[in-house]
C-alpha cells in the first residue's frame, strides 16, 4: 500500500473541485496559515510544560501537579494569564520598534517551521533551497531580540541584545558550518533529497565520524543558537533581571517566550532530518500507514529537545570569555577540519550503506 502525499493531495483536489481555482488557493494558504499558528501556540505550550516536568526531574522535585491531572493545565492557566495582563511599557521607550520587536521573532520561527517536512505527506514549502533557507531565516530572529532591546531604553535589556547579537554571530559559523558538512555527505540542499538519501541508513552513521562530531557541534551551537542554558547570558537573570524582555509584559513578553521554546524545536527538527533520517522509520514502514512518518519524526525531535533540556539543568552558565573561547578557540577549528574530512570521506566513497 502506497499512498504518498495522499492527505494534503486529496484536499487539495477537493477545494478545486468546490471552488474556482482562484478562491481555492486562497483557502488553501489560508488552511496552511493558521495549521501552522495552531501548531505553533500548541507546541510552544506543550514544549513550556515538557520543560517543567524535566526541570523537577532533575531537580527531585514534583513540578507542576494542581491545575488538572499531572498539572497538564498549568501551562494554559500561564498562558490565560499573559493574555489578560495589561500591556506595559516605558514612557521612554521607542514605541513603534517596541510594539515591532516580538513579531520579528514570530515571524522568522513561522517561516523556519514552513519548510521542515512532518512527514512525506505534510510538507508545506519543498525548495531546492531548503537549508540554505533555514539557514538565512535563522538570522532574522536576533534582528527582534536587538530592537526589543534597543526601543525599551533600559541598560540592562540593551546589555543583553549585545549579548545576543555577539552570541548569534559567534555561534551561526558553527551551526551553517556543520550543516554545510552534511549537504557535502547528501550532495544536495533540498530537504525531502537529504531525508530521502537516508533511507539506506542515517547520515550519523553513514558519515562515519565527522558525521558524529558535526552532530556534537550542532546541539552545542544550536543550543547556543536559542539562547538557553548554559549558554542564556542574553538573559542572566542574575545579572539582568531578564535581559532583553525586561520591559515587556502580558502577550509581549509570551511572544519572547514562545519563540524561544519553537526555535529549540527547530533546531532539534533540523538535527533530526539532517543526522537521523527525519520522518524515515528505522524499520522503513513509513509508506505503509499514513501520517506514520509524523509519529517518528516527532519522537526523534522531541528526543534532541530533551537532550537540550538536559543541557540546562546540567550545566551552569558560562562566562562571556568562556562563551567566545569555546566558539573560537575550539568549535570552529574544529568544524572547519570536519568539513574538509567529510569531503575527502565522500571523495573516496567511504559512506556506509545498510
Amino acid at each position: 500500500m502506497n499512498i504518498p502525499l495522499s492527505i494534503t493531495k486529496n484536499i487539495h483536489d477537493w477545494l478545486f473541485e468546490v471552488m474556482s481555482a482562484p478562491v481555492a488557493t486562497v483557502v488553501e494558504k489560508v488552511l496552511i496559515a493558521v495549521a501552522f499558528l495552531g501548531f505553533f501556540a500548541l507546541a510552544g505550550l506543550l514544549l513550556v510544560y515538557m520543560e517543567r516536568r524535566i526541570a523537577a526531574f532533575f531537580q527531585l522535585r514534583l513540578g507542576p501537579n494542581r491545575v488538572g491531572p499531572q498539572g497538564i493545565f498549568q501551562t494554559i492557566a500561564d498562558a490565560l494569564k499573559l493574555v489578560s495582563k495589561e500591556l506595559t511599557g516605558t514612557v521612554k521607550a521607542d514605541q513603534f520598534l517596541y510594539k515591532l520587536a516580538p513579531y520579528f521573532l514570530i515571524v522568522a520561527s513561522l517561516m523556519a517551521l514552513s519548510v521542515l517536512p512532518f512527514s512525506k505527506e505534510l510538507h508545506a514549502f519543498d525548495i531546492n533551497i531548503g537549508v540554505f533557507f533555514l539557514i538565512a531565516i535563522s538570522s532574522i530572529g536576533v534582528i527582534g531580540i536587538l530592537i526589543g532591546g534597543w526601543s525599551s531604553n533600559n541598560k540592562y535589556a540593551l546589555i543583553g541584545a549585545m549579548r545576543s547579537g555577539l552570541q548569534t554571530v559567534s555561534y551561526e559559523l558553527s551551526v551553517g558550518l556543520s550543516i554545510l558538512t552534511i549537504v557535502v555527505l547528501a550532495g544536495s540542499l533540498q530537504i525531502s533529497e537529504i531525508i530521502e538519501a537516508q533511507r539506506n541508513g542515517w547520515f550519523i552513521i553513514q558519515g562515519h565520524i565527522p558525521a558524529v562530531i558535526a552532530f556534537m557541534i550542532f546541539m552545542i551551537a544550536g543550543t547556543a543558537e536559542t539562547n538557553r542554558a548554559p549558554f542564556d547570558l542574553v538573559e542572566a537573570e542574575s545579572e539582568l533581571g531578564a535581559g532583553f524582555h525586561t520591559e515587556y509584559s502580558g502577550m509581549n513578553f509570551a511572544y519572547f517566550f514562545l519563540a524561544e521554546f519553537i526555535n529549540m524545536f527547530i533546531i532539534a527538527a533540523i538535527g533530526t532530518i539532517l543526522f537521523f533520517g527525519g520522518y524515515l522509520s528505522p524499520f522503513g514502514i513509513t509508506e505503509s500507514i499514513p501520517l506514520l512518518g509524523v509519529f517518528w519524526f516527532m519522537i526523534k525531535v522531541l528526543g534532541l529537545v530533551f537532550l537540550m533540556m538536559w543541557f540546562r539543568w546540567t550545566f551552569p552558565r558560562l562566562r562571556v570569555d568562556q562563551l567566545l573561547t569555546l566558539e573560537w578557540k575550539y568549535l570552529l577549528p574544529i568544524n572547519l577540519f570536519n568539513i574538509v574530512l567529510m569531503a575527502i570521506i565522500v571523495w573516496l566513497g567511504l559512506t556506509i550503506n545498510f
